[in-house]
């Protein structure tokens, strides 16, 4: 019976003891537990991200300066804000605020404010624009790209005399005012398909260019002669640009020569499998919508209604060191009328940069000159190969250096209406002045020329801050001279172009 009590005495001296060290072993396995899943979920966020995540705010800032002899000098500054959050959206950002200022001493400016989140409203993006650019010379290159004869030596005073055909260096500009005042917002419809719809308003202010304003302050004597020719730089009062021949010939008719105010409305889906959103590896985004805009008073004849759609594919090559990028899209006119200076505008869903125009320039088919093909409906494509050089880290910010060879093409679809009888009529009409034999100059109508498709080709280098500020230099020439005559064309902008 002794030898019972000292055995449980004994079980119930090392219960403690026993119990103490379960314990202790089970708090050692979860201890083990969760540190092999913080290696696992470290180990994920490394393959996802070799440079680790940023989190938190961030923000990148650049001056604008910049000097034109018919502008002036550019002053001015940009900066875009990025909150991440605790990191989990890396590289997307959770918040986004673009700020930029600039402006020239012969007002030509640009201000913007751009507000994009995918968690201002859970599962939606919204962005919010508002935008205003004054271009005292913005570029007019008459309609439907060939069909529209681009003579160098009537513009460029740097290469051509008097003698050799110079006229003025505005003949292919004309004012152009532009506010924009945009929200858009896309949710989840199923899987990666999205639905996405917007309302907002542009208002343009058009008409001749203001010579006066340019010319204010310039003396013509030797000191501010041209170089290269003698030309003066101040620009003649008496000669007659491309856009003034168009409103006089009726082309462009008198209530659409001076803008109008068109608020509308859009709505359409949007198919979106990128990893990322600036600068994708890997995936396909494409949308398809439809934008509504009316028009008041006089204006409301260009109400009308455009469909556009995109197709963009990042084609991994090697890792995310290498991508090869395309995308091919159209803007079509569905119904109604769509007025000149709306031709060029082309709608999107998000601005990823300031302005859109197509076809030609920084932000279609570059080394075109702006707006060199400006029709009721036309279609671009672009290809390049993206190769990132150089990734480093500067304390918490993640940079990296990329190049990328590309080539953009445009072409148009619904061209503007050029009747030959018409214009004549209309010239024999309004500008007895003008001899009929020299219209060939302006104008080809053989609508052969009208569906030749326009090319540009180039290499750029992008310079990124946490994979969202990206600053973009391309440089581009386009193949065919009647497109530009410059041998090559240099563009500064933000972002990759898709």
């Amino acid at each position: 019976m002794k030898k019972l009590y000292l055995l449980i005495l004994a079980s119930l001296m090392l219960l403690p003891l026993s119990l103490l060290a379960q314990t202790d072993s089970e708090i050692a396995e979860v201890r083990l537990n969760a540190e092999k899943k913080t290696e696992k979920k470290t180990k994920k966020k490394k393959e996802k991200n070799p440079d680790g995540v940023r989190t938190g705010w961030t923000f990148g800032i650049l001056p604008s300066v910049a000097f034109d002899a018919d502008l002036g000098f550019q002053y001015g500054v940009l900066s875009n804000v990025y909150y991440f959050g605790d990191g989990s959206t890396y590289p997307d950002y959770m918040h986004s605020f673009y700020v930029e200022a600039a402006y020239t001493t012969k007002r030509y400016g640009l201000f913007r404010f751009c507000y994009d989140s995918k968690f201002l409203i859970p599962k939606h993006r919204f962005s919010f624009d508002a935008t205003f650019i004054p271009d005292a010379m913005s570029d007019f290159l008459g309609y439907n790209g060939y069909q529209s004869v681009y003579n160098d030596n009537w513009r460029n005073s740097k290469k051509y005399s008097a003698e050799e055909g110079y006229k003025t260096r505005a003949f292919y500009k004309y004012k152009r005012n532009l506010l924009r005042i945009a929200a858009d917002v896309s949710g989840p419809i199923k899987g990666k398909w999205k639905w996405a719809t917007g309302i907002g308003l542009l208002g343009y202010w058009t008409g001749s260019v203001d010579i006066e304003m340019l010319n204010k302050g310039k003396k013509d004597t030797q000191k501010f002669l041209d170089k290269n020719h003698g030309n003066s730089k101040i620009l003649p009062t008496d000669i007659e640009g491309l856009y003034e021949k168009y409103v006089k010939w009726n082309i462009i008719d008198s209530i659409e020569a001076t803008g109008g105010i068109h608020p509308y409305l859009r709505a359409g889906f949007v198919y979106d499998s990128r990893n990322k959103q600036a600068n994708a590896s890997n995936g396909m985004y494409a949308d398809a919508f439809f934008t509504y805009s009316a028009g008041f008073g006089n204006s409301a004849k260009f109400n009308n209604i455009k469909f556009n759609t995109v197709f963009q594919h990042y084609v991994p090559v090697y890792k995310d060191y290498i991508t090869f990028a395309y995308r091919a899209g159209a803007q079509l006119l569905v119904a109604g009328n769509s007025p000149f200076y709306m031709d060029s505008y082309l709608n999107a869903l998000y601005y990823q940069r300031v302005l859109y125009e197509a076809v030609g320039g920084a932000n279609s088919v570059r080394g075109l000159i702006r707006n060199r093909v400006l029709a009721d409906g036309f279609g671009y494509a672009t290809a390049e190969f993206r190769f990132k050089v150089w990734k480093f880290n500067i304390k918490k910010e993640h940079f990296y250096i990329a190049f990328n060879p590309f080539c953009d093409m445009g072409i148009v679809l619904q061209p503007n209406i050029l009747d030959k009888q018409t214009v004549i009529a209309n010239i024999v009409r309004y500008d007895r002045g003008f001899y009929l034999a020299d219209l060939d100059q302006y104008i080809i109508f053989d609508k052969r020329e009208l569906y030749k498709p326009h090319f540009g080709a180039g290499i750029g280098m992008k310079i990124a801050m946490n994979e969202n500020f990206i600053l973009s230099v391309d440089w581009a020439m386009p193949i065919d001279k009647r497109d530009n005559a410059s041998k090559a064309n240099i563009y500064i902008k933000m972002g990759y172009l898709f």
